[in-house]
């Protein structure tokens, strides 16, 4: 089983241009515990996370002063990517060793999608409950 299979093709992504604001706003909206910026052509740029904008909250005491500014200046830039191609498994490993929670999925280096870890986990259970994968 490989990501294209199991990815979230339909997803909120951000512009470079998106603010701290934005990156709340559509994270409530659509429930994703992060967000991809993309760049021309759909390249990731950077990855923010729940977890980034938290800190950037507490590092300014609270939300008020940041929901102007840039969301890219607290995300995490050049982030880990795998190809849509790429085992399930093998992805899986891979955010777990770099402590990822969201992984873009590329295809000809372009945002095709997302995976979460907790879609791979599934997957992969799902797969072993299967009755071929007994066989």
């Amino acid at each position: 089983m490989t990501l294209s299979e199991v990815m979230h093709v339909h997803i909120p992504t951000l512009s470079p241009e998106s603010s701290y604001r934005d990156a709340v706003d559509k994270m409530d909206i659509y429930q994703f515990p992060a967000l991809v910026i993309a760049g021309d052509g759909r390249k990731p740029l950077a990855v923010i996370t729940e977890g980034d904008l938290a800190r950037a909250a507490s590092a300014n005491a609270g939300v008020d002063r940041l929901g102007g500014l840039k969301a890219l200046d607290f995300a995490s830039r050049e982030p880990v990517v795998s190809d849509m191609d790429v085992g399930v498994s093998e992805a899986l490993h891979l955010m777990l060793s770099k402590g990822l929670t969201i992984l873009p999925v590329t295809h000809e280096g372009r945002l095709a999608g997302i995976v979460l870890r907790v879609d791979l986990m599934q997957a992969l259970l799902t797969d072993a409950a299967s009755p071929s994968a007994e066989d």
